[in-house]
């Protein structure tokens, strides 16, 4: 997946809605967790999460498609994991994917809804990257 490249239906509601293989390098000095929200920023009202994952190895340098990972967090379908774009007929909707670099573990448990999450690590934030991909459903 590339910057603002369309994300492959698979990855989506209309197909098989498993997460898509996610790589990166060079975690900062000093991190101890990687965390990993998956967000929709037009949606209708606000945000809307997709995934959220935590307790990442900071020596780690991806996910693998279809990730069966153990420290997930709540979605905004209600369910622990990933739950793919799903955006209104006609609607072109942007996903941000934003690894988060933490100075310091979460200990979230999983399951742990987006409030916890932020909570847990909003103020542990030591770098962010991002990437933005688009999905629109035909």
């Amino acid at each position: 997946m590339a910057e603002n490249q369309p994300i492959g239906s698979r990855f989506t509601c209309d197909d098989a809605d498993v997460s898509p293989a996610l790589a990166w390098e060079g975690a900062p000095e000093g991190t101890a967790e990687l965390a990993l929200a998956l967000e929709d920023p037009d949606a209708p009202g606000e945000t809307f999460t997709h995934w959220l994952v935590f307790g990442l190895r900071p020596s780690s340098t991806g996910l693998e498609e279809g990730a069966d990972l153990d420290a997930e967090g709540k979605n905004d379908f209600r369910d622990t994991g990933y739950g793919g774009p799903c955006p209104p007929g006609g609607e072109q909707h942007r996903y941000v994917f934003r690894l988060l670099a933490l100075d310091s573990p979460s200990t979230l448990d999983r399951g742990a809804d987006r409030a916890a999450f932020d909570a847990a690590v909003a103020p542990r934030v030591l770098a962010e990257a991002r990437l933005t991909a688009t999905y629109e459903r035909s």
